[in-house]
């Protein structure tokens, strides 16, 4: 359904650095840079890019949607935990504890650096 997931930051170098951790555990690495963008992809495909983090083209503060959230996908709750454990650390906000939710799912959410809401989770086996 989507070709590939896209949010704004404000400090490039910071959120780089951010997502360069946050995603090692899901698997996904930093496969191309520019001044303004750094695409993503999975460590096995990484000539298809599925998620950038970029500065806004129009050059105005990059901002949160009420409501957006990305959310990736998990090979299990360990790798979700430790996305979640990782992205505290790089100075992320908690919006969600790692753990079950609705008894199908396992999740924990953060926002980022710039407030963009962003999700890890894996099906519970």
């Amino acid at each position: 359904m989507f070709a590939f997931t896209m949010i704004g930051v404000n400090d490039l170098s910071l959120s780089e650095k951010f997502y360069d951790d946050i995603l090692l555990p899901l698997n996904i690495i930093k496969t191309l840079k520019t001044e303004r963008y750094i695409g993503y992809s999975k460590k096995n495909t990484p000539e298809i890019i599925k998620f950038y983090i970029t500065k806004p083209f129009n050059k105005d503060v990059a901002t949160n949607g009420n409501g957006t959230m990305i959310a990736f996908l998990a090979e299990s709750q360990e790798v979700v935990n430790k996305f979640h454990e990782i992205s505290l650390k790089k100075g992320a906000v908690n919006e969600g504890s790692p753990g079950p939710r609705n008894d199908l799912d396992y999740y924990a959410y953060i926002r980022d650096v710039d407030g963009n809401k962003i999700c890890a989770f894996t099906q519970i086996s």
